[in-house]
Formats: C-alpha cells, sequence, structure tokens
C-alpha cells in the first residue's frame, strides 16, 4: 500500500490540494488577516512541507528548514475560531481539489491538520523560546497503509498496533501544552 504522499498523487495530488486550499483561505475574512495578500512562493512551501509530513521527497528540511515554519508563525497571535477554520476549509479543499476520498486516508489527512493547526497556534502565540512547541522537525505522518521506504518493515510493524491512539495522544499532548512529553509524531527520517 502507498504512502499518503503517493495515496494523494504525490507532488501534483498536493500541489492541486494546497493551490486551492491558499485560495479558500485568501478569500476568508476570518483567515486571510493571517496570511496577508499572499505570498507567490507560498503554494509550493506548502506543497513541499505537506510532500515531506506524508512521505515524499525532503525539499522543506533541505531548502527552508522547520525554523522557517516556527518563524512564519511567531506573532501572528492565532485565535481558537481562526484555527477550527483552517481544518473545516482544509477539509473543503481536499473535496475539491478531487483528492482520494477514502476513510482512512482523510482520517490521517484531518488527523495531521487538527495537530498541526495546535502546533502553529501555539507557536504563534508563544511570548518566549520557551514556549513554543517542542517539535523541530517536519513530522512523518503515517497511515495503516503506509508501505513507504523511508520507514522500515519492523519499525512499521512495531508501530502499527498502536498508530493511531500515538496520534491521538500526540495531539492531546500539543492541546494541553505538555512539552516534556515523549508522545510527538516520528520525526522525519
Amino acid at each position: 500500500m502507498p504512502s499518503l504522499y503517493d495515496h494523494a498523487g504525490g507532488d501534483e495530488g498536493l500541489h492541486r490540494l494546497e493551490d486551492t486550499f491558499y485560495s479558500k483561505v485568501l478569500a476568508d475574512p476570518l483567515l486571510q488577516p493571517l496570511f496577508g495578500k499572499g505570498k507567490p512562493d507560498h503554494v509550493e512551501h506548502l506543497t513541499w512541507f505537506t510532500a515531506e509530513s506524508f512521505g515524499g521527497p525532503d525539499r522543506f528540511t533541505k531548502e527552508l528548514g522547520f525554523a522557517h515554519l516556527i518563524h512564519v508563525h511567531r506573532g501572528l497571535g492565532i485565535t481558537e475560531e481562526q484555527r477550527q477554520r483552517f481544518v473545516e476549509l482544509y477539509g473543503a479543499a481536499l473535496d475539491q481539489a478531487g483528492l482520494p476520498s477514502d476513510p482512512p486516508f482523510r482520517e490521517a489527512v484531518m488527523e495531521h491538520v487538527e495537530f498541526g493547526s495546535q502546533v502553529a497556534k501555539e507557536n504563534s502565540n508563544a511570548a518566549s523560546d520557551a514556549e513554543l512547541h517542542p517539535l523541530r522537525q517536519v513530522p512523518r505522518w503515517t497511515w495503516a497503509s503506509d508501505d513507504s521506504p523511508t520507514t522500515p518493515l519492523c519499525e512499521k510493524q512495531a508501530e502499527r498496533p498502536d498508530q493511531r491512539t500515538r496520534w491521538r495522544a500526540a495531539f492531546a499532548a500539543a492541546t494541553l501544552n505538555m512539552a516534556g512529553s515523549n508522545l510527538w509524531p516520528t520525526q522525519a527520517r
């Protein structure tokens, strides 16, 4: 079975998704203030991040680095209402961009967006480096159908029984700001 990256259609499918999503946030009165008038390379950067997180090429890490992601969110002051709207528009963009609609894929993608939006919100409101979310690398997001060569088979087999539980625990830890927790998503490999 494919990685999330492959199942989404690789760079082409993810670029279509991020372009659709970006158009939505720029037109949304609640989110547009966070994005301004838009940046010409933002869709490409979003595509790189999602591709890497879903098991594709590591261009985001190589070209920009995770520190860039922290920097662009600092000081935005994302509210819970904005975070929820972000998640809602991302879900709508999945349909509009024609990405696969099978429930396991959609659930994995939405868990990724929920987790990532919590991290972004936390970082956007951090008054100091000590208040930043502890994640410092692009997380490697997987699903039950992932046969990506970036994850050794023995590691996948060890992770499979509790994979969904681990992601939900990571999400809960981010929500509760449990910076000392060891429940964060698998780091990029």
